[in-house]
């Protein structure tokens, strides 16, 4: 899970499980909740990965191998130097190369209309058979798909949907968010297939692109996003459906 993923828990768990109030009780079991969260995907982990060591990676022999250079007194100037251009300028250059084209992209389908609709609604409409078995709705999946560039964005891509206001909107009030969500058939199992899905689905763009330059592989990037997304939708299917023989 990205930590673009945290923002979006946050306000799901504030909404939906503890109210909207932020006192101190509320913000440690807030803080509880978001942990057995990051736990439940730290399992899942190594589900993932006692499965594929079963699967497509049995007989594959694996190792690592860390290689310490030569010790020598730090120079913060050259640390900080090489963090800023090495680190901090490649991922800014890499989340811009997509965000760009990704921001282009998510106006159009806002803004252009095919008859009487948007693209982004109908793009919805065609998601939401799949999406309601999983627990979610056609704008939350398209939201997901969308915010490809970067989790933040998931949340204000769904209001955006929802409110048809044809650019991307945010909402500060929790309450006011909530109603919204709510009036457009948000229920708490609506709620937790979402968080479900944003802890366990595909990375985000950037990090796409960083497993492909270490990689240098087409197929284990591809492999990096089918196997948690395939995981995510099994888990709401199985969490929604369940859920769903208790109301």
């Amino acid at each position: 899970m990205g930590g673009g993923a945290f923002p979006t828990l946050i306000a799901l768990i504030s909404m939906f499980m503890l109210g909207t109030s932020a006192n101190f009780g509320a913000s440690v079991l807030s803080a509880v909740i978001v942990t057995c969260l990051i736990i439940f995907g730290i399992v899942m982990t190594f589900v993932v990965s006692k499965i594929l060591s079963k699967t497509i990676l049995k007989g594959i022999p694996s190792s690592y191998l860390l290689e310490l250079p030569p010790y020598r007194r730090p120079q913060i100037g050259k640390v900080i130097v090489r963090s800023i251009f090495d680190r901090t300028f490649f991922v800014l250059r890499r989340a811009v190369a997509v965000a760009i084209p990704a921001g282009l992209m998510i106006w159009l389908m806002a803004n252009v209309s095919v008859g009487d609709l948007t693209i982004l609604a109908r793009c919805a409409g065609f998601l939401d058979p799949f999406a309601r078995l999983i627990g979610l709705d056609g704008v939350i999946m398209i939201a997901f798909v969308l915010g490809f560039p970067a989790n933040e964005i998931v949340i204000p891509i769904m209001i955006m949907a929802y409110m048809a206001t044809g650019s991307l909107t945010e909402i500060n009030d929790l309450s006011v968010l909530r109603e919204l969500l709510v009036s457009n058939g948000w229920t708490w199992i609506t709620a937790v297939s979402t968080m479900l899905f944003s802890l366990m689905h595909w990375p985000c763009s950037t990090t796409c692109l960083t497993i492909k330059k270490e990689t240098q592989s087409i197929k284990w990037t591809v492999i990096s996003v089918i196997v948690p997304t395939i995981m995510g939708v099994l888990v709401c299917f199985l969490f929604a459906n369940i859920a769903g023989l208790f109301l």
